[in-house]
């Protein structure tokens, strides 16, 4: 699963329990250059903490994925940083704090276009600037992360489990638009895991605590197992793969009901 000689821009690090950081540690790990962005004033003091205990350099640059012009000023710092671009992380996601505490009908308009906005569009959007670049390369991979809220209700997942659902459609349409040039592009969908972004859905604990109890591996996951898979994706080991959503939450998503231990005891 070598990255050794690629360059690779990762979005979405807020802290050390971020998916996204977890991404770059093993990214790095395996001979990768990064760059790193920070959305706001707020989270960048926390990323270039991150950063500098990284050992090849990553570049750092602004950027809100909500605004075109900052995808656009971020496109030109890494052309000119690197000359080119071999994969992208996508793991922007946002929803306003009324759209996940409220029932999922009482959604705002503008909630909804925010929560699509940022979850979902800016994957389009930042995939369509970095393709000039990835072309330099001779092609190149984008992996963005899902949940399974897409597919199924989960308490207070509400608008973005929406997001979701059109993030994946999303990829599928991207990986349809972009074979041609090389460019492969999938999704991960990581079990629960308490990042920055689930410690604002209310009863996230228990969710937790069903995973460990359904899952066929009877756990849960951590994001350096998210990490390996990213590799895999990422690396040219997974060069005819793509428009995929890989499950990556120890089985949870393949049961319907309980483990079967339980339905044996049942019976």
């Amino acid at each position: 699963m070598s990255l050794s000689g690629k360059t690779g821009l990762i979005v979405g690090v807020a802290n050390k329990r971020s998916i996204s950081w977890a991404i770059a540690q093993a990214a790095e790990a395996a001979g990768a250059r990064l760059a790193l962005t920070y959305p706001s004033e707020r989270l960048e003091e926390n990323v270039r903490e991150l950063a500098a205990k990284l050992s090849n350099n990553p570049v750092l640059a602004p950027c809100d994925v909500g605004s075109d012009q900052q995808i656009t000023d971020l496109a030109t710092t890494l052309d000119r940083e690197f000359g080119g671009l071999d994969f992208v992380v996508h793991g922007a996601g946002f929803a306003p704090a009324d759209a996940l505490h409220n029932p999922f009908v009482e959604t705002s308009r503008e909630s909804f276009r925010v929560a699509l906005d940022i979850s979902t569009y800016s994957l389009i959007g930042l995939t369509r600037a970095m393709v000039p670049l990835m072309e330099k390369r001779g092609g190149g991979s984008v992996l963005t992360l899902t949940y399974l809220g897409s597919h199924r209700v989960f308490p207070n997942y509400n608008v973005m489990g929406v997001a979701k659902a059109a993030l994946e459609s999303s990829v599928r349409y991207l990986a349809s638009d972009l074979g041609p040039k090389s460019i492969r592009v999938n999704a991960i969908s990581a079990g629960a895991i308490k990042t920055l972004a689930a410690s604002g859905i209310s009863g996230f604990s228990s969710i937790l605590k069903v995973y460990r109890e359904v899952a066929p591996l009877r756990r849960g996951v951590d994001t350096s197992e998210v990490a390996d898979a990213a590799m895999f994706l990422l690396s040219n080991a997974a060069r005819a793969v793509t428009g995929e959503i890989l499950m990556v939450d120890a089985g949870f998503h393949a049961m319907g009901l309980g483990g079967t231990a339980e339905l044996r005891t049942e019976n």
